[in-house]
């Protein structure tokens, strides 16, 4: 009866033994104890690790981004402020090249006038020195002819034509 009692617990369990299935159930359930105590602490510990480092990964990371995009930001602003300066710079010189450009163009000027002006006082110094000289030939020339008029003692008509005789000669030799 017992094979009986057996066979039919074995056929209504579908062809599995109780027994077995107990100790196999009993060695799970040590099996498992077993690895709880030296399996599962270690394995959680090393994954509560892996956790912390991804974290601290993932927080290192963002750190350098957060930082990286810092650093572009102040890269751009200097390079708007050397752009602004340049700017600056290039307006500041095209300013003082008009500037310096007028100067040059008023030097000029003045420097024109003061040739004209200096041309000017030298052609009317020229011109006083021409007619200071043409006086005193016309006086030496009245001179040399009051005294050949006084030599010769002429007649009135002779007197005006050795006047201008002497005149004619005059404008020739100019």
């Amino acid at each position: 009866m017992q094979v009986f009692a057996n066979s039919y617990v074995y056929a209504a369990l579908g062809g599995l033994n109780v027994g077995d299935m107990l100790v196999q159930l009993f060695f799970f359930i040590v099996l498992l104890l077993l690895l709880r105590k030296f399996a599962w602490g270690p394995v959680v510990n090393m994954m509560q690790k892996r956790e912390e480092y991804v974290a601290n990964e993932i927080e290192v990371a963002e750190k350098n981004r957060k930082e990286a995009e810092e650093t572009a930001q102040k890269a751009q602003a200097e390079l708007n402020q050397v752009k602004q300066e340049a700017q600056k710079m290039f307006e500041d010189a095209k300013v003082a090249g008009a500037k310096q450009e007028q100067d040059i163009i008023e030097t000029a000027r003045k420097e024109a006038d003061r040739i004209k002006k200096q041309a000017q006082q030298e052609i009317q110094n020229e011109k006083e020195q021409a007619l200071q000289a043409l006086q005193d030939q016309v006086a030496s020339l009245s001179v040399l002819i009051a005294s050949k008029v006084i030599e010769k003692e002429l007649n009135e008509k002779d007197q005006e034509r050795l006047i201008h005789d002497y005149l004619k000669e005059v404008g020739e030799e100019r």
